[in-house]
């Protein structure tokens, strides 16, 4: 091998190691990247699929799609479309996969462009918080969310506009917010688990994921 060779090999070297330091060093994690479902877990049979595409597909009958690791404070970054009056969700920190409702919280998907702001719309705070803005498209069309969950704060940012920015901790009663609506939770919503795992909902509607990431956020003391 001529010294250029070597020169040309090491230099390669280098710059592959400094791009895997580089990517630890930001701690992002692809959960989902269009090829496999290794970081997942589902029913046997009749799951959520891979489309043509590349996506993460719901199909009838599929039921939650779950993370096989759990998440306390995270950045969750994805793509997402729902076909037409599609209502489905997003689940963070879900302590019982068995009781996602009681046990997690839901960021709501929902085919709602243009409907007035309120907390049953997409991205909100399911049956807890409204979003500021309503910026969903289109059904059909993707949108970008990024959910980040920093020990007792939630923001949602959807489509680049920050909708959702919650402090737990003002959640003190169970069954209601602080504004004196009720919602359907058995618990403050500031006891909620801090930790656990992060699903897709089937909610008996067409629903597509894409380039799904984590950053993992350093655990409050």
């Amino acid at each position: 091998m001529s010294g250029w060779v070597k020169l040309g090999v090491l230099v390669c070297g280098v710059c592959l190691m400094a791009s895997m330091v580089s990517a630890g060093e930001e701690g992002t994690t692809v959960l989902f990247d269009g090829k496999n479902l290794d970081a997942w877990t589902q029913k046997a049979t009749g799951g959520w699929t891979i489309d043509a595409d590349g996506a993460l597909a719901w199909q009838k009958g599929c039921g939650y799609i779950w993370t096989k690791e759990q998440f306390a404070n995270f950045v969750l970054d994805l793509d997402f479309k729902v076909a037409k009056k599609t209502n489905s969700g997003i689940f963070i920190r879900t302590a019982k996969t068995g009781d996602p409702v009681q046990t997690g919280i839901e960021i709501q998907v929902l085919d709602s462009a243009g409907a007035k702001p309120e907390k049953h719309i997409c991205g909100a705070v399911y049956d807890v918080l409204a979003p500021t803005e309503n910026p969903m498209k289109p059904a059909d069309e993707w949108n970008h969310m990024t959910i980040t969950c920093d020990d007792n704060v939630i923001k949602v940012v959807l489509n680049g506009t920050q909708m959702i920015d919650m402090d737990l901790n003002k959640w003190t009663d169970a069954g209601l917010n602080p504004d004196g609506s009720k919602n359907k939770f058995k618990t403050a919503y500031k006891d909620m688990p801090r930790k656990g795992f992060i699903g897709f909902q089937d909610h008996g509607g067409a629903v597509w994921y894409k380039n799904v990431t984590v950053k993992v956020l350093p655990e409050k003391k």
